[in-house]
């Protein structure tokens, strides 16, 4: 099973930051996937940046499809604010119906991910 790595790890990562070898293990495994959103959330980063490799390896690595179901989302947003979980944009719950879908745990940095957890039964990694 895939691991669905958020872009909060890949910009620590790019960085050398402290879950360099995390990732790198799952790297070695073949254990990584990303998804669209994930990666218009980076790639147009690293153009700026004239990553031209970097970008050609990220666009080669596993990808979910999104299927986008709206109702879910509202439900999913509706869930978090009854458990007091205020400000989750809908890109996060929108990786996180992706990751449900695919049955799949998120590598993440991002806390909102940690405190969507328990309400929308998410995987997260480590």
């Amino acid at each position: 099973m895939q691991v669905l790595v958020d872009s909060s790890v890949w910009i620590e990562y790019f960085r050398g930051g402290n879950k360099s070898d995390d990732l790198d293990i799952l790297i070695d495994e073949n254990l990584i996937a990303v998804n669209d959103l994930i990666l218009t959330e980076i790639v147009p980063f690293l153009r700026l940046q004239n990553k031209r490799k970097l970008i050609r390896l990220m666009n080669s690595i596993f990808k979910y499809e999104m299927k986008i179901d709206w109702s879910q989302i509202i439900e999913f947003q509706s869930k978090c604010l009854k458990k007091g979980i205020n400000g989750v944009g809908v890109p996060d719950l929108l990786i996180a119906q992706n990751a449900i879908q695919n049955r799949c745990e998120i590598f993440t940095l991002d806390q909102h991910f940690s405190l969507m957890k328990n309400p929308l039964n998410l995987k997260l990694f480590k």
